[in-house]
């Protein structure tokens, strides 16, 4: 009798893979009917990962949003999986214990059955605490083996890593190829390697199609034993998402697999539907290049899943570099040289920081300091002059055991600035904090919601989670999609063209000023809140990068204030770019006499921040 390979379509991570956001909850209501009637899917990815953390950030519920889409496929009996980044939870940056453990009785109560676990640096340390976690929820704990390709990623160490999940309590095994670089052969001994010792557990592949390996891998991981494979479709596959349902679907069924069928007029509904969506908003958050396979990625070994604002977050840092360029009477450079420059450098710093795996969120504290060491080379300073603090704790073992060496000049950086390398295990630096978070929500009136799910929100995503409720974070967000529509319907280059334009974005209209060629930028509509106003005295604390100003980076810190003393490398707040928060310190001691902007306001290099006496 053929196997049977099963399909699970990774609705989450092809968004996520495209671009910045994902759908609306009333969209993917409206999808999830025609998913189903496809009839080829027994599994489909919902949530996790950066789900909850965009919704937050476009203001809507992810709460409700979790709740009300996975509601249709556990009818239809169709599983639903999560995305889940182990010590981090959701997020960038670790997560407490009893955080942790809220984590899975929410979002088991909300509907989600299986959750994929990982860790970058695959430490299970970080792996096994969430497999019981998650078991004790009631949910099926899917352990994943982050693939990538290094001196130190052997066939051996990927199937000795898995014989430890096994013994944990592991349900399944992911082989979370995030970047699609995975070898297809060594691919498929990892597979029968696992299957050997324990020829039931079921295997899960994961890749993305960006470097070209991954329909040669699904074949060899089938081959070898794997149960599901995950695909996407159009109009958001291949490039730097997944390979499509349809051609997997026929390579398997000709290779002598038992396959599900594909529903084509449910296809093309859901294709149709997706479009809509892309043409609705989430389109002007896709760059052009993440459609196409690229090659290049093979070398730097970047994940799909991190690409898509990946090439976001590179327009604005390609305008502020240039902004400097021509400041400084240098030549400009193109989106090209840029990723080609990122590109080498992350080949370069990857080995330094002791190969951890690229996947969120190390992926983006690699790209993160090779982007800025890029930067600040261009600018005539020295590499490593920017390290994020949460990068120093990867570097440190503060997020868990690297699994090669740090290069000797960290090493030597690290003791020089007084940083102390760890061994212990990563948890015990972050105390358990539901009680604080529980105490926020009682001081300013807020429900802690159906099975403490709001409570949740606000301890896994704090900053984003109080902006959504005050309402910054869907303000900022409408007048930021009314620039991008208005940039799109504006004029060619010498074409004449409207002053200014209105863009309906959610029901409400946003007049939209348009500057062309050269021309200055229009002065603030009337009526428009004025920039905080310059007080004090002294000299200019400068913003170093572009990027959301804020004062502290979660609960844990009290906020500088005006009349505070600082001493020569206090941090004085932080500058929020592609996910890290970044320090800025004082420079030398002093008062602070001026709080020029606040906190949450996107600021630009060189943008005044501070005033210090």
């Amino acid at each position: 009798m053929a196997k049977e390979v099963k399909f699970s379509l990774v609705f989450r991570d092809m968004w996520q893979s495209a671009g910045k956001y994902q759908p609306r909850v009333d969209q993917l209501v409206k999808v999830a009917p025609a998913i189903i009637k496809m009839g080829c899917f027994d599994r489909v990815e919902t949530n996790g990962g950066g789900f909850e953390q965009v919704n937050l950030l476009y203001g809507e519920n992810p709460n409700k949003s979790v709740r009300a889409w996975t509601k249709p496929f556990h009818e239809a009996g169709i599983q639903t999986h999560m995305l889940d980044r182990a010590l981090n939870g959701l997020r960038m940056s670790p997560v407490p214990k009893d955080v942790r453990k809220l984590f899975y009785k929410v979002k088991k109560a909300q509907g989600t059955d299986i959750t994929r676990i990982f860790c970058g640096l695959n430490d299970p340390r970080n792996v096994i605490p969430s497999i019981q976690y998650a078991k004790e929820a009631g949910m099926i704990a899917q352990a994943s083996l982050c693939i990538t390709y290094s001196p130190i990623h052997t066939v051996e160490y990927y199937v000795n890593l898995a014989k430890q999940f096994i013994e944990a309590g592991a349900d399944e095994i992911c082989l979370k190829d995030m970047a699609g670089i995975g070898r297809p052969v060594s691919l498929g001994k990892i597979v029968e390697g696992i299957k050997n010792l324990k020829k039931d557990i079921v295997i899960q592949y994961h890749s993305h199609a960006g470097p070209g390996f991954n329909m040669a891998s699904i074949l060899e991981v089938c081959n070898a034993g794997c149960d599901y494979v995950d695909t996407g479709m159009s109009p958001l596959s291949w490039g730097t998402g997944h390979a499509d349902i349809i051609a997997v679907q026929e390579m398997l069924k000709d290779a002598g697999f038992k396959v599900k069928e594909i529903n084509m007029a449910a296809y093309m509904e859901v294709r149709t539907m997706i479009q809509e969506m892309c043409d609705d908003f989430l389109g002007y958050y896709i760059p052009d290049l993440n459609h196409i396979n690229n090659s290049l990625l093979v070398k730097p070994g970047l994940p799909g899943g991190m690409m898509g604002s990946l090439m976001t977050d590179l327009e604005d840092n390609l305008k502020s570099l240039n902004k400097w360029k021509v400041k400084n009477g240098q030549p400009e450079l193109t989106t090209d040289d840029l990723l080609i420059k990122l590109f080498d450098e992350v080949a370069y710093v990857w080995p330094k920081v002791g190969y951890p795996c690229l996947v969120t969120p190390f992926s983006q504290y690699v790209k993160n300091l090779a982007l800025m060491n890029v930067m600040q080379m261009e600018k005539g300073k020295a590499r490593w002059s920017m390290i994020a603090d949460t990068i120093w704790d990867m570097i440190l073992g503060k997020a868990g055991q690297l699994p090669g060496s740090v290069a000797p000049e960290l090493v030597e950086m690290a003791k020089e600035q007084g940083r102390e390398f760890e061994t212990q295990d990563p948890q015990s630096y972050f105390p358990d904090k539901l009680d604080e978070f529980r105490e926020e929500m009682k001081q300013n009136g807020w429900e802690l919601g159906e099975d403490d799910e709001e409570l949740f929100e606000l301890a896994m995503h704090p900053e984003q989670y109080r902006a959504y409720k005050s309402g910054k974070a869907k303000a900022d967000f409408e007048a930021d999609l009314a620039k991008r529509k208005a940039a799109k319907n504006a004029p060619a280059a010498g074409a004449e063209g409207p002053k200014s334009v209105t863009v309906q974005v959610n029901g409400v209209n946003y007049k939209v000023e348009i500057a062309y060629g050269d021309a200055a930028p229009a002065a603030p509509a009337a009526g428009a809140a004025p920039a905080a106003a310059p007080a004090g005295e002294g000299e200019d604390i400068l913003a170093p990068l572009e990027g959301k100003f804020y004062l502290v980076k979660d609960n844990s810190e009290t906020p500088k204030k005006v009349g505070d003393a600082v001493q020569a490398g206090d941090t004085l707040g932080y500058i929020e770019a592609m996910k890290t928060f970044n320090a800025i310190r004082a420079d030398k001691a002093g008062t602070i006499t001026a709080i020029l902007v606040n906190s949450g306001d996107s600021v630009e290099e060189d943008d005044p921040i501070m005033k210090l006496a």
